[in-house]
Formats: C-alpha cells, structure tokens, sequence
C-alpha cells in the first residue's frame, strides 16, 4: 500500500479499493490474452462499469500487501459480472460484484464470440 492510496489517518481510502479492483480486473482479463487497448483499437470494443456492490469489511493500512482475486460471475449479453475480493494474506479486507458492460460506438453490444469462449473456459 502506498501513502498516494490513503487517508489523513493512514487507512486506505475507500475509492483506492475501486482502483485496486479495476486493476484486478485488467489484469484477470490480459492473463486470458486480451488487452484493454488493443479490443479497443481492433475491434472498438470498451467496457464501463455499470453497476457495483462493495462491502468494506476491515481497513486496510499503509504499507499493506494486498491481494485481488477476480473470478467470472456471470455473462449474458453485453454484461460480464465479477466478484472480487481484496485480501491481506487471508483476511478479508473488501468485496464486491461488479457489473460491466461492453460498449461499441457507445451503446452496449454483445461480446465478441472469441471473448465469450475464453470468458466460459475461465469459469
């Protein structure tokens, strides 16, 4: 943890966790060898957030090693929902479902075929 991610008392501030997640995120999503930017410039293909639940359970502090595991929800359509943890070691420090929608141009689209196979072999 970093003091950038914290607040005056040391704790990690609660937006930092949105960070934290929206990484995992990235990351979960490039170990299935795709990449924001290149979806984007390829097929014109972004994600935004749509809707979020997020229970903190404990503070995180300064200097905490945290850990984001990402695992696939759910998927139908345009929509890709996670759950997501933060941990420090094993203790739980945040949670949430996070729902994502894929847009084109704009509007919603459904996920492209080869992105939704990689997405059902994930589960």
């Amino acid at each position: 943890m970093y003091y950038e991610d914290t607040d005056f008392s040391g704790r990690v501030y609660h937006a930092s966790y949105l960070r934290f997640m929206e990484r995992g995120r990235t990351e979960w999503l490039r170990a299935l060898g795709f990449e924001h930017g290149a979806l984007s410039g390829e097929q014109g293909l972004v994600f935004a957030v749509r809707g979020l639940q997020i229970e903190y359970l404990v503070s995180a502090v300064m200097d905490d090693l945290l850990r984001v595991e990402t695992r696939l929800a759910g998927i139908r359509g345009a929509v890709i929902e996670f759950a997501q943890l933060i941990l420090r070691r094993s203790e739980r420090i945040a949670e949430a479902k996070v729902r994502v929608v894929a847009l084109k141009n704009g509007r919603a689209t459904r996920i492209p075929r080869e992105l939704r196979a990689r997405l059902d072999a994930a589960r």
